[in-house]
């Protein structure tokens, strides 16, 4: 029997992936016909701005990669986290762990999307999809603690740690730069409308301290460590996944590829779609009354690494 903590969990992810599959459908097929007007800041910054869709009243190369990330979580993120739901609600540990990395894809577009976005009709969806993301990473956590989940050596502890820290790092110095060079004398910052860097605060604010701590814990083969690196993990390569599509929408719609940040980020995905392989087969779980099998639970992995081989998606704000 599961418990009550892992049915809320997957009846969260349940709701995320319907709502999510709503709202990227919206966001895909009601952008709406291009329309665009050539407006200035108060800053004095000048850019095209949408005047169509939902996404309206936004920069053109907001909406283009923002089109890209709706792609990339209605073809993948969304199958995805509905298959890990399903395996979860079943007893499936591994796929727990694979659902609470799905909830931190979902919370983080969620809520990048609810303090970005222009004001408009789906704001309310997006709140609501980013409180339901908290609701599942929380009754997640519970479920993972009340059950034994240990890994063998075969966890693949140093590429993980090494791979995770070097992201961290690149994303400080990418985005300390273009920080110090919006702040510096006489510049006029790339906000493209927004009024401040949302997504490098996000980025420095979450994902570097979360990557740093979740690389020394590994590091240091703490059994924390193990666990939320594999949660993480799911989350690393679908948000780089995503990064890499929406930096191919984006050049779609503005007509500017930028090759070398789509490379870094289709490789980094890459990479961490086998290192996390690895650590779900390094996995070795007590099943108790859960009357879970080895191959269900090796279904969880394979539903979330399935799909996520799939880069069609890329990122908001790219260096």
């Amino acid at each position: 029997m599961t418990s009550v903590a892992t049915r809320l969990t997957a009846a969260a992810a349940v709701a995320v992936g319907l709502l999510s599959g709503v709202g990227a459908a919206i966001g895909t097929f009601a952008r709406g016909d291009g329309s665009s007007l050539l407006v200035t800041s108060a800053r004095g910054e000048t850019y095209e701005m949408a005047t169509t869709g939902v996404y309206a009243n936004n920069a053109v190369a907001l909406v283009g990669e923002g089109i890209g990330w709706d792609v990339f979580t209605l073809a993948v993120a969304v199958p995805a986290i509905l298959a890990g739901a399903w395996l979860t609600a079943r007893g499936s540990r591994r796929a727990l762990l694979f659902t609470a990395g799905m909830l931190g894809y979902f919370a983080y577009m969620y809520l990048e999307y609810s303090v970005t976005w222009a004001f408009g009709p789906l704001f309310p969806l997006f709140v609501v999809i980013t409180a339901l993301t908290i609701v599942g990473l929380v009754t997640a956590t519970a479920s993972i603690s009340e059950r034994s989940v240990r890994f063998t050596e075969r966890f693949p502890r140093r590429s993980w740690a090494i791979l995770s820290a070097a992201m961290a790092g690149l994303l400080s110095v990418l985005w300390a730069e273009r920080i110090a060079t919006g702040i510096g004398a006489g510049s006029t910052p790339t906000l493209l409308g927004e009024t401040t860097m949302t997504v490098q605060a996000l980025d420095l604010g979450l994902i570097v301290p979360t990557s740093l701590i979740i690389a020394v814990g590994v590091w240091r083969r703490l059994p924390i460590g193990f666990v939320a690196g594999t949660a993480f993990g799911v989350t690393f390569v679908a948000m780089s996944a995503a990064i890499a599509a929406m930096m191919v929408s984006s050049a779609i719609v503005t007509g500017v590829t930028q090759l070398p940040p789509i490379l870094l980020f289709g490789s980094a995905g890459l990479a961490g779609l086998a290192l996390v392989a690895r650590m779900f087969a390094s996995a070795e779980l007590t099943e108790g009354s859960e009357r879970t099998t080895r191959t269900e639970l090796g279904g969880a992995a394979a539903a979330g690494a399935a799909p996520l081989t799939s880069v069609a998606s890329a990122r908001r704000s790219s260096p």
